[in-house]
């Protein structure tokens, strides 16, 4: 375990709008996987908040895994399962239940358009067939091919400078690519900061594609 945890400023400041909104879409009940868990800050408030509900993190680096296991273990956070090491371009995902919903906090900026389309396509097949079927996205995200505010503007360019394949996405792109894996937009939710919480639903009689 670490004797010192890793520490978002952002992840604590949005948890609280985001977890108002968690609790507006997600069954109180919900079995839940967290996709790029980060710090783990986001899933440790998510779940003592909403003790009934199951949390499954994940995340592609070893530390964070580490430290989201090592922040759950000191909360006594018994609704939380072991975090795993994920990353979303791994077929099949190594998720031993079938879930509710899929969350993913400030991902696909972040990463090359790959992993959006694998994390839409994953979530299809871990999402269990008579459950609600939710994947809820939380980011910057440009509208009508534009940015929303100045300061998302700012972002994009820092991102591409780093990593050209990084970059703020287009929710009309996201959106068309949700729906090839059969989902569509349930809600749509402004949040501080220039920020958007996008629940996508699975579209009724809907089959996930075979994999990429």
């Amino acid at each position: 375990m670490l004797s010192e945890l890793p520490h978002s400023p952002a992840a604590e400041r949005n948890k609280a709008p985001i977890l108002e909104q968690l609790q507006r879409v997600l069954p109180r009940d919900a079995i839940v996987l967290e996709i790029a868990s980060g710090t783990g800050q986001h899933v440790a408030h998510f779940a003592a908040a909403c003790p009934q509900q199951t949390w499954q993190p994940s995340d592609p680096d070893a530390l964070n895994v580490l430290s989201t296991a090592t922040r759950c273990d000191q909360a006594r956070l018994y609704n939380v399962h072991p975090p795993l090491q994920l990353d979303v371009h791994q077929s099949p995902w190594r998720v031993t239940d079938e879930c509710d919903a899929v969350f993913c906090a400030n991902l696909i900026h972040i990463a090359p358009w790959s992993a959006t389309a694998a994390l839409l396509a994953g979530a299809g097949r871990v999402l269990r067939a008579d459950g609600p079927g939710l994947v809820v996205l939380y980011g910057p995200f440009r509208e009508g091919g534009r940015h929303t505010a100045p300061s998302n503007e700012a972002f994009d360019t820092s991102l591409r400078a780093r990593n050209p394949d990084w970059g703020v996405r287009d929710l009309e792109a996201v959106t068309a690519l949700a729906a090839a894996q059969g989902f569509r937009v349930h809600s749509l939710a402004r949040l501080p900061a220039n920020n958007l919480l996008v629940v996508f639903a699975r579209q009724p009689g809907s089959t996930t594609p075979a994999a990429a």
